[in-house]
């Protein structure tokens, strides 16, 4: 079910901040985006066969919004590539998981996603993430 980690959600209060501490680590972002289901704008920095995602809200009632408030900038959440987000959710509803999306929403860059609840993650939120095509 699970292929590799596909990113590394951090929340932050501005991505243009964010981005230079990676810049003056020698790396640049590879795609910026956003993704208006989850309010928020996005920069991909590519780290081998993974990624860091940095997550900026575009709204106050934005799940990173409400994250940023109660926490502050910090980890948010960790994201599984899958093979087929529906049929990992189906297994995990059949298992008794608290899942966020009972059905796959559309994420950035055209995949399909969907987050499990951090009850049934070991308190992480965590997302799963299939390629799209």
């Amino acid at each position: 079910m699970l292929k590799k980690i596909d990113h590394i959600g951090i929340a932050v209060k501005s991505l243009e901040e964010a981005v230079r501490f990676y810049e003056t680590l020698g790396v640049s972002v590879e795609s910026y985006e956003e993704v208006t289901s989850q309010k928020v704008k996005v920069a991909f920095i590519k780290l081998g066969d993974s990624n860091v995602e940095l997550l900026e809200p575009t709204s106050e009632d934005s799940p990173v919004a409400k994250f940023l408030e109660k926490k502050g900038e910090g980890i948010h959440h960790l994201c599984y590539e899958v093979n087929d987000v529906s049929e990992s959710l189906d297994i995990m509803k059949k298992d008794g998981m608290k899942l966020i999306n009972e059905e796959p929403i559309k994420g950035a860059h055209g995949k399909l996603v969907a987050f499990v609840h951090p009850k049934s993650a070991n308190g992480v939120l965590t997302e799963l993430s299939q390629p799209a095509g």
